[in-house]
């Protein structure tokens, strides 16, 4: 079975024993998170909604994600990843919110961000939002699969030291 779906399932299974829901922020996977999530039967109990962020004034305008944020570190950052991940629970009925944002290649890479770059910021309202920077290697389709893996990961988690 898909590593990727199994980890939807265990989230599933804790949010629908926990009554909690989530909200997703995806760049880079384009919805990806969001469909994994999705594919198991019953999410609809949990998810609360997606938002696919695509462009620079995408973040801005859904997420409110700061244009002096963009400007100063980029879309792909810990700093955008962080106001991704707290514009999508504010402006959700969740109660954690993932992010992800990054560059799935085969172009697009710089010497300071190369291919594989992925930053993925975690919210909750219990707690201040937090993100961690990955490099992943592989196709562009490796990097989302594998970006998946580590946002849903980190939500697991967080769900884990947080008690619940």
């Amino acid at each position: 079975m898909n590593d990727n779906l199994e980890l939807a399932k265990q989230l599933g299974k804790i949010f629908s024993n926990n009554h909690k829901m989530i909200a997703t922020a995806e760049s880079c996977t384009g919805g990806l998170i969001g469909a994994y999530i999705t594919a198991v039967s019953g999410s609809s109990r949990y998810f609360d909604r997606g938002f696919i962020t695509y462009s620079n004034e995408a973040k801005c305008q859904m997420l409110g994600v700061k244009a002096q944020t963009l400007y100063k570190h980029g879309a792909v950052s810990l700093e955008t990843a962080k106001e991704m991940a707290a514009g999508a629970l504010a402006n959700s009925n969740a109660d954690i919110a993932v992010s992800v944002t990054g560059i799935a290649g085969p172009d697009g890479g710089t010497k300071e961000k190369p291919v594989g770059t992925v930053c993925i910021g975690v919210c909750t309202k219990e707690s201040n939002c937090f993100a961690k920077v990955f490099c992943f290697k592989g196709s562009r389709e490796d990097v989302r699969e594998q970006t998946v893996k580590e946002a849903l990961s980190l939500v697991l988690e967080t769900l884990a030291t947080s008690g619940v």
